[in-house]
Formats: structure tokens, C-alpha cells, sequence
């Protein structure tokens, strides 16, 4: 299967040809990354495979439907985006109604970025199409942390976590990290948190990277503890990661990594 900058999930991709060889593609897949992971482009991927109608577990990446998919103008594919940072009950009101009509192809396939931040009323009206699927439907929800998600939400999907290859800078990138968050426990002065990360501001993937190392730091400390920064209170490293998580967030929609990162040093270092 053509997986675009996929390396580090070469047994899932082995996984999902078996699934459509065989024909056993389910109504719904949750699927959980960092930031810094491209899910979507792992959906559409595998999209391109259950679209394709020769079934052999894989997408030629020249095809139509290939070429529709890469371009976002298929006239099965529903994608859903959180709009002013969360997804709301009448997306999924939309999206249901989508759902209605016929597909042109052999079936409709749904992708709802961002799934993590429905509104519970939106979870709730999801969990019903869930339930009972319409058709030959397929759900795609891409997620960083899937417990941000109802268990009942969970319960329904097929789910996969997506890894990011990052290991040419995984150590410079979580050092980064580690120092950043031991300065912003010792309240540096803005300016200086700021000097230390300046050279990942203006690069998206250095700067995803950064988010999910950060964020790696603060679960490591919630679950292991720290010598060195051991005064740190739970229920802080949870607003931090939190606000790790606010950040990605803000950048997926549009709002420059430089403002994302400064706001979020404000953040950790108040």
C-alpha cells in the first residue's frame, strides 16, 4: 500500500492490506498519534485501498480515485474539522445527513479530524450513527489522546495508534524538551524560554516534534516522578499537558507554531 511518510508502521500498514484483501474493513476506526504524525494522510491512505476496486490490499497512487483523494474533492469522502477549536453537535447533524444518500461509489467514507475535541453533545449524537452504521459507511476518527473520547465512543471503533518515525532528532528534540520544562518549573524569565526554543518557532515539523516530546516529559513525570523537579504538583503536570495539547491543537487550525509556542511558554512557565 502506497503509505506517504509512513516509516515506523510497516506491521499496521501489513495489517490494514490483510483487512481489505480479505474484506473485513470495519464501520469505524479510531485513530490515536502525537501531533507530529501525519493521521490523516495514514486515513486517506488506507481509504485509497477500501475505495479501490480491484480489493488488493493497496492503492495504485494514480488512479482516480487516487487523484480525487490527494486533491480533497472525492464525492464520497466527508472530512469533518474542528471550527473555532471544537467539533460541535451540528457537524455530526451534517455529516449524518451526508450519510443519507447514496454514495456514487460503492460506499461513504468519513474522516472527523480532530476527534478528540467533539462536544459531548456531539459525541453523543455520533455514538448513535456508531451504533447502526448506515450502509456500507466507514468512520475515521483521528485523535492524539483517545481519552479525551467517551468509552462508549471507544467501545465502537477498531482502534490503531500511528507512529511517528522521528528518531533522527528523537534525543536533541526530548533534551529540548526536558530543559524546557525543568526552566519553566524554576520560572525563568520568559525571554530566556523563549531563546531556548527559538529554533524550532518557525518549522511545523520541529515544532509538532517538540509538542509531542514536551508532552512525553510531563507524562513521564505524572508517572514515574522526578528527582529533579519532584515539587511539581499532579494537578499541574496535568494542566500542562493539557495546555501541550492546546497548543497542537491551535496550530492544526491555522494559528502560526511562532504564537502557539509563545502562548504555551507563558502557559507552563506562570
Amino acid at each position: 500500500m502506497h503509505f506517504n511518510n509512513q516509516s515506523g508502521n510497516d506491521i499496521l500498514i501489513e495489517r490494514l492490506e490483510s483487512v481489505i484483501r480479505n474484506d473485513r474493513v470495519s464501520h469505524a476506526y479510531l485513530l490515536e498519534g502525537p501531533l507530529s504524525a501525519d493521521k490523516k494522510g495514514f486515513a486517506e491512505s488506507f481509504i485509497k485501498g477500501i475505495l479501490c476496486s480491484r480489493k488488493l490490499g493497496e492503492n495504485c497512487g494514480a488512479c482516480g480515485i487516487c487523484d480525487k483523494i490527494d486533491h480533497g474533492n472525492h464525492e464520497d469522502l466527508i472530512l469533518i474539522t474542528a471550527e473555532s477549536g471544537r467539533i460541535k453537535d451540528a457537524d455530526i447533524v451534517s455529516m449524518q445527513d451526508r450519510l443519507k444518500t447514496k454514495p456514487f461509489g460503492e460506499r461513504n467514507v468519513v474522516i472527523i479530524d480532530n476527534a478528540d475535541t467533539m462536544t459531548l453533545r456531539a459525541q453523543n449524537r455520533l455514538l448513535k450513527t456508531l451504533e447502526e452504521p448506515p450502509g456500507m459507511a466507514v468512520i475515521f476518527l483521528l485523535s492524539e489522546n483517545m481519552e479525551h473520547l467517551a468509552q462508549t465512543i471507544q467501545s465502537r471503533c477498531v482502534k490503531y495508534r500511528i507512529n511517528y518515525d522521528g528518531s533522527d532528532g528523537y534525543d536533541f528534540m526530548m533534551d529540548k524538551a526536558s530543559k524546557i520544562a525543568e526552566m519553566a518549573f524554576r520560572r525563568c524569565p520568559f525571554y530566556r524560554m523563549k531563546d531556548e526554543a527559538e529554533d524550532i518557532f518557525k518549522d511545523d515539523v520541529k515544532t509538532a516534534a517538540f509538542l509531542d516530546s514536551l508532552e512525553m516529559v510531563y507524562r513521564d513525570m505524572l508517572i514515574k516522578g522526578s528527582d529533579s523537579i519532584s515539587m511539581y504538583k499532579d494537578d499541574d503536570i496535568i494542566k500542562n499537558i493539557y495546555a501541550v495539547e492546546a497548543a497542537g491543537r491551535r496550530i492544526s487550525q491555522g494559528v502560526s507554531p511562532a504564537y502557539s509556542l509563545k502562548k504555551l511558554l507563558l502557559t507552563i512557565g506562570g
